[in-house]
């Protein structure tokens, strides 16, 4: 087991900070971890917005749905893709192949993860905050983004105040297939819910008697933020 797979197998998502600030030093080295992130053909189409105004940080912990940690956390990022420089550069580029918007979020994906795994392994802790999609055009709005440039997810970050339990996954033998898709192993799945129940009763908060079948599946019976797709329409984003 290496330091980098011990950070990783400790990860929980920390909804609670100290009041502690991040060193300036500190916050430039997890930047930079997710700038050296892998990057599609290098085309770079990240762009990260630190938010430090105590009035914006409320306002987004509003528009994502009450979460007041938006605004406690030492540091909030709020992650985007960007083709907005790459425009400015040359404005024949055709930002709105849905290819380009899909490279857009994995490219996101990645280098947050970059960014949040050199966090922890400094001591402090984090959340995703998918959240700021539920009121996606006034986040936008408060952070004046261009054409070409949309919000995806927020992170806080800061030192723990709380110590949640590790919150078990499925097994790796539903995930991991080998050569082609492998039928699914329901006798796998049925004890990964039990092994859910047990954990969910055990919580300190949001305690739940459901497995994990029913809740991801019920999430996945309606729409979830229908709206999307116009807001990146507008964009210039996954138009074709």
């Amino acid at each position: 087991m290496t330091a980098v797979i011990d950070t990783i197998m400790k990860h929980r998502s920390i909804r609670k900070f100290k009041e502690d600030s991040i060193p300036a030093s500190d916050l430039e080295k997890i930047i930079q971890a997710g700038i050296s992130a892998s990057s599609s053909s290098l085309l770079q189409v990240v762009s990260v917005i630190w938010v430090t105004d105590k009035e914006k940080r409320l306002k987004l912990a509003d528009y994502a749905g009450g979460q007041p940690y938006v605004a406690s956390a030492a540091e909030f990022l709020v992650f985007c893709i960007d083709y907005h420089r790459h425009f400015e550069l040359n404005p024949k580029i055709h930002s709105d192949y849905m290819e380009l918007t899909l490279i857009g979020a994995v490219d996101a994906g990645i280098m947050a993860q970059n960014c949040l795994l050199a966090a922890e392994s400094m001591g402090l802790g984090g959340v995703y905050i998918g959240g700021l999609r539920n009121q996606i055009e006034k986040v936008d709005e408060l952070l004046e983004l261009p054409k070409h440039c949309a919000v995806l997810f927020g992170m806080c970050l800061g030192y723990p105040d709380q110590d949640p339990q590790l919150k078990p996954r499925l097994p790796q033998r539903v995930i991991f297939h080998e050569n082609a898709y492998q039928p699914l192993d329901k006798e796998a799945v049925s004890q990964y819910d039990e092994t859910i129940r047990g954990y969910y009763q055990t919580r300190t908060e949001n305690s739940k008697i459901s497995g994990w079948s029913e809740e991801a599946t019920a999430k996945l019976e309606k729409e979830s933020r229908p709206y999307i797709l116009n807001y990146l329409n507008s964009k210039e984003l996954a138009k074709r």
